[in-house]
């Protein structure tokens, strides 16, 4: 009266089974094997698939290509500003964000607090001219 759960799995043939990494089957047998489809695929089904995803990678390819070219063009016709290249200093939970000395005063960034620092009179520091 027990029902036993069917069982579906995949030989290994060249490599050892824990040698397999994801990705080795292709995605139908994998649906198979994890029950997201009833039906094992057919060579056919695997190699229609295969091939459309090839064209699919080829016609990205190619739009990719043409928008570079567009944009140069834009560039180049001053229709679009090129991106600003942004240089980042450090980071805002960091206690001396964008400061190179300790400051008298005290700061508190993000959940940090520093307290401020004693400057000798005369030291030269920003804060004394």
């Amino acid at each position: 009266g027990q029902i036993i759960p069917e069982r579906r799995f995949v030989e290994a043939i060249n490599r050892q089974a824990y040698q397999y990494e994801m990705g080795d089957f292709p995605t139908e047998w994998e649906a198979w094997i994890r029950k997201k489809r009833k039906d094992p695929p057919t060579i056919e089904e695997i190699l229609k698939n295969e091939n459309y995803r090839e064209e699919m990678k080829q016609k990205i390819k190619d739009v990719s290509e043409k928008d570079k070219l567009l944009q140069a063009k834009e560039y180049k016709e001053g229709l679009v500003a090129e991106p600003v290249h942004t240089h980042v200093k450090g980071h805002a939970s960091a206690p001396y964000y964008g400061k190179k000395e300790p400051s008298k005063d005290p700061t508190s960034t993000a959940s940090t607090f520093q307290p401020g620092s004693w400057m000798p009179p005369g030291s030269g520091s920003s804060h004394n001219k």
